[in-house]
């Protein structure tokens, strides 16, 4: 490969790679809001696949993947306040749909929001906040340690 053409095909790498960072930056920021791949996308000025391809291929999950483990981790600190209703939290999130809300937090977290908001009361008594986020924070699929069959 010519020299040209490696520097060329750098420099779209990297552009590429900053572009990915602003789209990973906006959903941090704004989860709650209605996202979706095409808005996410055209705001960086890519396709909506090339976008899906790239953000995979940088960051391990699809964007739908990292926007749905943003808004589980700030459900759950709202439920470990305790002062919300789950329907009132998957809402304020970001959320649609209180099924997928919940099924999604079933999947990451391991158990339903409700029994989340339960359990997460009576285990955080006394720890920091700060420490309560890091001990709680969902374990996406591809982190999870292998279960034994039972």
């Amino acid at each position: 490969m010519p020299a040209a053409a490696a520097d060329s095909s750098t420099d779209t790498r990297l552009r590429d790679l900053a572009r990915l960072r602003r789209v990973r930056d906006r959903i941090d920021r704004e989860y709650a809001q209605p996202l979706d791949v095409e808005a996410l996308a055209a705001g960086v000025h890519m396709s909506s696949g090339h976008l899906s391809r790239q953000f995979r291929l940088a960051y391990g999950e699809s964007v739908y993947a990292y926007l749905m483990t943003r808004r589980i981790e700030r459900a759950m600190a709202l439920l470990r306040r305790g002062d919300l209703s789950v329907t009132e939290v998957c809402f304020e999130v970001g959320c649609a749909s209180l099924g997928t809300f919940s099924t999604r937090f079933t999947e990451l977290v391991g158990v339903s929001p409700s029994a989340y908001r339960r359990d997460a009361a009576r285990q955080a008594e006394g720890l920091p906040s700060c420490v309560a986020k890091q001990v709680t924070r969902p374990i996406r699929n591809r982190e999870a340690p292998e279960k034994a069959p039972t």
